[in-house]
């Protein structure tokens, strides 16, 4: 099971998005494919932040995303997870932003693959699988 990262998300539903991304997307069943509240926070932003495509954006958002994939919540387990890991990640001294963290925490919870273009902040997170589909 994937967890896709607002990279891939935001790729998707480009007006060209990658054909490699939507090969990919339409070999793996949809209800292998989930998100987390954080990636869909992350999306809104971006939309919020585009004023003149704000309300298609927002609402492709609602459409295609949030309306067809699993979204799962930063809750008590992966805020517990989190916590390790900011505190681990710190020890080491390789500080990672927190939507990352909590995305990866999340992913951790539940046993999901991360889908990123940004495996090089992925992978530094211990036991965390990721792939890159674009």
């Amino acid at each position: 099971m994937y967890l896709l990262d607002t990279n891939v998300l935001s790729d998707a539903t480009k007006r060209r998005p990658s054909p490699r991304l939507l090969e990919r997307l339409s070999a793996v069943p949809v209800e292998l494919q989930m998100t987390a509240s954080v990636v869909v926070g992350e999306l809104i932003y971006g939309a919020e932040r585009d004023r003149p495509n704000r309300t298609e954006r927002l609402r492709h958002i609602e459409e295609a995303i949030a309306g067809s994939l699993t979204v799962l919540p930063f809750d008590t387990d992966a805020a517990r997870r989190y916590g390790w890991l900011r505190a681990e990640l710190e020890r080491r001294g390789e500080r990672l932003d927190d939507p990352d963290l909590q995305i990866a925490a999340i992913a951790l919870t539940h046993d999901l693959t991360v889908v990123t273009a940004n495996t090089r902040h992925f992978e530094r997170i211990p036991g965390l699988r990721v792939e890159n589909w674009l």
